[in-house]
């Protein structure tokens, strides 16, 4: 944690303000002003108070992570020292906490953190599907979940201080956005996909019956600025043009407000895009992309936030980079806030 933060407010997965007074040896959490949690530093360890039940100490732990990393990118680890007391067993198996609380020290790892989905993830996880062989077009995959509806991921962006969310694609509440962002000159030139309200809804309507597909629609602060397809790898065309996985998930990606274009806002929302999808079932392990190979601006976002280019190949319709981010390296170097 940054040592010369000596105060500072974010807002939690429900709403609530997470509020914090800090000084050189204490620090105090408060939600909504009333006080949540003390803890003292001894070095670089924080000591837990002995007086705090299971559903308390659980919440008022994931707070303290959840500002500690926020303030501090970093920040990769806590290091706690809890009482014999403490209810910890519960909070180890769900991973907020690891090490070994019979020694008095455990940590909360930035890598682990990120990965538990309660908090961001709005719809319910596929994650526990069944693994159910199927056939489509000639190439066998793992059966789908059926695709969430609505709100599927909200985070508050502490950078921008901002609400980066995402949902599913209402035909008709969407199909306006949709048909003026792809009819706009910078998006035609790289998705070429321009054409007439009807047109535009028998292409929605197609990617909405195509259970390999989710559109989804990316806001800030609840106003639609993007459009995402968020594909399933094993049945898509880019299938026959790497080693692909049961769970790779691939992303098209589309930011139809200029207002909200700009390398700060591609660092919230394509952060934002990867977290759902790896929240969304952990046996998801790579993330792929298939921009147009001369799309350098794209290829560049992308590389500056963990993609690597695997290689440049050509599709029937476009001669590609495939990026590729994995899981390991996505909460690695996690610059979630």
């Amino acid at each position: 944690m940054s040592r010369n933060a000596t105060q500072g407010t974010l807002f939690l997965p429900d709403g609530r303000r997470l509020h914090a007074d800090a000084g050189e040896r204490f620090l105090t959490l408060l939600v909504d002003d009333q006080s949540l949690l003390q803890v003292a530093r001894d070095g670089d360890v924080w000591q837990v108070p002995h007086d705090l039940a299971a559903p308390q100490l659980e919440f008022a732990l994931w707070a303290l992570a959840y500002w500690s990393l926020a303030s501090d990118p970093d920040c990769q680890r806590l290091s706690l020292r809890l009482s014999a007391e403490h209810p910890s067993a519960a909070l180890l198996q769900k991973g907020l906490l690891n090490g070994a609380p019979d020694s008095g020290e455990v940590q909360i790892e930035r890598a682990a953190f990120w990965q538990l989905a309660e908090p961001w993830l709005k719809a319910p996880s596929a994650g526990g599907y069944p693994q159910l062989p199927r056939m489509s077009n000639g190439r066998r995959h793992p059966l789908r979940a059926p695709k969430p509806k609505g709100e599927v991921y909200r985070r508050f962006d502490a950078r921008l201080g901002s609400w980066i969310s995402l949902r599913t694609l209402d035909i008709d509440n969407d199909l306006q956005h949709f048909h003026r962002w792809q009819n706009h000159p910078r998006v035609l030139e790289f998705w070429q996909e321009d054409g007439s309200l009807e047109q535009h809804r028998e292409y929605l309507q197609k990617l909405g019956a195509d259970p390999h597909s989710l559109t989804l629609i990316g806001c800030f602060d609840g106003q639609p600025f993007a459009y995402y397809e968020a594909y399933w790898a094993k049945e898509d065309r880019i299938a026959p043009f790497y080693e692909v996985h049961d769970y790779d998930r691939g992303i098209h990606m589309l930011v139809g407000e200029d207002s909200h274009r700009g390398p700060h806002k591609v660092q919230s929302w394509l952060n934002a895009l990867v977290h759902y999808l790896l929240l969304d079932d952990p046996r998801t392990q790579r993330i792929v992309a298939e921009p147009r190979a001369d799309n350098a601006r794209m290829i560049n976002y992308l590389q500056s936030h963990g993609f690597w280019k695997e290689k440049v190949f050509d599709f029937p319709h476009k001669r590609a980079a495939l990026m590729v981010q994995s899981r390991e390296m996505f909460f690695e170097q996690c610059s979630l806030c």
